[in-house]
C-alpha cells in the first residue's frame, strides 16, 4: 500500500528527535493542521508587512533576528504584526534558541489556534532537525507485513507468510545483541537520497508479538540499546517453508533484488525448518552482505578459483 500525504503538527511534534528539543507553548487546539512541504520558511518579511510568498503549510521559523526586530516595536505594534502573520492560517511556527515567546506572538497564536513552539537549538540546527524528520514523514511510502532489524549495522527486512517465524527470529537476534525496529507493520519511505527508510507505526513502536507469550515491549525487557526508531533497509530476507523439491540458491551467485518504491534492494530467500539456527544464519547473511558491499563476493571468488584450478597444468583435468 503506497501513501503520499501531509503530516499533522501533532504527529511531527511527537517524533522523538523533535520532542527532545522543542515544546508547544501556544495554539494547542490547532495541532491537527497539516504540513505538506519538506522545507521550512523564515517569515521575517511577513513581520514587516510583506506577506507575499508565505506558504501556510510550510513550517515558519523565527530566529534571534526576527524576534529582536519584533521586540524593538511598541507592544501595540507587536500585536498588530503578530496578528498579520498568524492570520495567514499557518500550520506551525517555531521560535529557536530557546527564546521565550513574546506575549504578542502567544496571544496571536491563541486567537488563531496556530501551534507555536519553542526550540532550544539555534536556527540552523533546528532547521536541520526539522528537515531530517520531514524527509522521512513526507516521503512516498508504503507499508509491508514483516519485521525490520538492525543486524551488524545492516537494516534487514524479514518477509514471509504469517506464522513462518519472523517475530521469533527477531527475538533471537535481540538476545544476541542486535537491534529491533519494527514488527508486523513496517512503514517504508523513499528518502531524497534514494534510500529506503523503515520504521514502525507510532502505536506499535518497540512492541513485538511472540506467539504463546503475547505482545512484549522490547525496550522494557532488553533496554534502550535493543531498539531503534528507524533504519535504512539494505537487505531483504524472505523466509520460506522448506520444500525438498524447491530449488533454493545453493551457491549464492545470483544477486536477486526486491523492488521497494522503485529502488532495488538485495534479497535472499532462506528456507525454514526445525533445527536450523536462524539467528546465526541471519547474522551470516548480514556479514556476507557487508563483504559484498566492499566488493568481496565469496561465492564468485570460489567459482573463479575453481575455474583457474581446472585450467592449470597438472591439475588432473587436462588431456
Amino acid at each position: 500500500m503506497r501513501v503520499e500525504r501531509g503530516v499533522t503538527v501533532a504527529h511531527l511534534l511527537a517524533e522523538p528527535r523533535l520532542r527532545a528539543i522543542m515544546q508547544l507553548v501556544a495554539g494547542q487546539d490547532g495541532q491537527e493542521r497539516s504540513i505538506d512541504h519538506p522545507r521550512v520558511q523564515k517569515p521575517g518579511l511577513a513581520l514587516a508587512g510583506h506577506t507575499h510568498g508565505v506558504v501556510p503549510t510550510r513550517i515558519q521559523i523565527l530566529g534571534e533576528t526576527e524576534i529582536t526586530y519584533l521586540e524593538a516595536l511598541s507592544p501595540a505594534e507587536q500585536l498588530v504584526r503578530a496578528r498579520v502573520l498568524f492570520g495567514l492560517g499557518l500550520s506551525l511556527v517555531i521560535i529557536t534558541r530557546g527564546i521565550q515567546a513574546p506575549p504578542a506572538l502567544v496571544r496571536a497564536a491563541e486567537e488563531t489556534s496556530t501551534p507555536l513552539a519553542v526550540a532550544e537549538p539555534r536556527s540552523s540546527r533546528t532547521i536541520q532537525a526539522v528537515h531530517l524528520v520531514l524527509d522521512g514523514l513526507l516521503a512516498p511510502s508504503e507499508t509491508r507485513h514483516g519485521v525490520l532489524m538492525d543486524v551488524h549495522g545492516i537494516g534487514t527486512l524479514l518477509l514471509g507468510p504469517s506464522g513462518i517465524g519472523k517475530s521469533e527470529c527477531a527475538l533471537f537476534l535481540v538476545e544476541r545483541g542486535h537491534r529491533f525496529v519494527a514488527d508486523d507493520q513496517v512503514i517504508l519511505s523513499l528518502l531524497p537520497s534514494e534510500q529506503i527508510l523503515g520504521r514502525a507505526p507510532t502505536l506499535l513502536r518497540n512492541h513485538l508479538e511472540v506467539r504463546g507469550i503475547g505482545i512484549i515491549n522490547v525496550r522494557d525487557l532488553f533496554g534502550a540499546n535493543a531498539v531503534r526508531t528507524e533504519k535504512t533497509v539494505q537487505l531483504v530476507v524472505e523466509l520460506c517453508p522448506w520444500k525438498d523439491e524447491e530449488p533454493f540458491d545453493r551457491l549464492g551467485l545470483d544477486d536477486s533484488t526486491l523492488d521497494i518504491l522503485g529502488i532495488p534492494i538485495p534479497m535472499l530467500r532462506i528456507p525454514i525448518r526445525p533445527g536450523r539456527n536462524m539467528a546465526v544464519i541471519l547474522e551470516v547473511a548480514a556479514r556476507n552482505h557487508i563483504l559484498k558491499m566492499v566488493g568481496n563476493h565469496g561465492a564468485r571468488k570460489f567459482i573463479s578459483s575453481l575455474a583457474r584450478d581446472r585450467e592449470e597444468p597438472g591439475s588432473g583435468r587436462g588431456g
